[in-house]
């Protein structure tokens, strides 16, 4: 299916993107261009893909239609990933607007007006919000009350729309809790596990905010980019699937493999609750093994060594 095809990266040097990008160039695509802003994504993130001649990054931001419509042109398959985040939403909510609603708008224009043969959106479980049952599945209702949330869930309706409309074929992916190696570690935003480990670099016990039980579905990017692939490669169209591993982990559970895979003695510390968008969410899987051949292969320990073994690579000569 893949062979001798154009792909387009939308958010390739992104956390996400740049490891589509990555298993995109052991597939046998004539070119794969990666657009991004690198307002959060880097060319770092890209350096072993940039030695496949097939890859050809462009810099610019998906608010500009000139810019969309030419990259477009040819191109037979799009990974739509550029957003931004959750907390960034919330701070900055009209960014949010014209890059996650408008931006996405624009992308799927693009795609219509080109003649792109499948879209793979990258989505996000907050469309379901917290959980009103868990596993939750697809059919979870849209319990979302985070701008975030209600920008992927614009992004998803887009979609449906201009299938209805215009025969556009796409799938949706409603990823869970993504980590691994090139996660933020910068700024604001940073997710629970890099907040530890920052604070185990320092010698401090690490944080819990309110008793620890909230609980997540931690998935390796690893295994995210492959379900991307794998939805590309799928007869599957006008259809959404959770990205996750069906296994529900407690901060308190994270926190102390964290604690074991870095031999820290530090104990938690426990601190009131902050401001928390979500406390328990768990995807079901079913529908994602069945239709497009997916199932998340790493262990959480596994990933979490992943991530601890990037950061000291990090800390190396760049």
């Amino acid at each position: 299916m893949l062979e001798g095809k154009r792909v387009l990266v939308i958010g390739g040097a992104g956390f996400v993107g740049s490891h589509v990008v990555d298993q995109l160039t052991a597939e046998p695509v004539s070119e794969i261009l990666v657009l991004d802003d690198f307002v959060r994504g880097t060319r770092r993130n890209l350096s072993d893909a940039a030695r496949d001649g097939r890859v050809r990054i462009v810099e610019g931001t998906i608010r500009d239609t000139d810019l969309l419509r030419r990259v477009m042109g040819g191109v037979d398959y799009v990974f739509h990933l550029a957003a931004l985040w959750l907390h960034e939403c919330v701070e900055h909510p009209r960014a949010a607007l014209e890059v996650n609603v408008v931006g996405t708008y624009n992308v799927v224009e693009a795609a219509h007006q080109a003649g792109v043969e499948k879209v793979v959106y990258s989505s996000s479980a907050s469309v379901y919000g917290d959980a009103v049952f868990t596993p939750m599945t697809e059919d979870h209702p849209f319990n979302n009350r985070t701008f975030y949330g209600a920008t992927k869930i614009a992004g998803e309706q887009f979609l449906r729309a201009f299938h209805e409309q215009h025969g556009l074929q796409y799938v949706g992916l409603r990823y869970m809790n993504i980590y691994g190696p090139r996660m933020d570690d910068r700024g604001a935003y940073v997710s629970v596990i890099m907040k530890v480990l920052d604070r185990l670099e320092r010698g401090q016990p690490p944080v819990i905010h309110g008793d620890g039980t909230q609980s997540y579905d931690f998935i390796h990017v690893e295994d995210v980019a492959r379900a991307n692939i794998l939805a590309l490669e799928s007869e599957a169209t006008d259809d959404f699937f959770n990205v996750g591993t069906g296994i529900k982990t407690s901060i308190n559970e994270l926190t102390e493999l964290l604690l074991r895979i870095t031999g820290s003695d530090l104990r938690p510390a426990y601190r009131p609750n902050e401001q928390m968008f979500v406390t328990h969410r768990v995807g079901g899987t079913e529908k994602a093994d069945r239709m497009l051949g997916f199932r998340a292969r790493t262990p959480l320990e596994e990933g979490l060594r992943s991530v601890v073994d990037w950061r000291q690579d990090q800390q190396g000569p760049s």
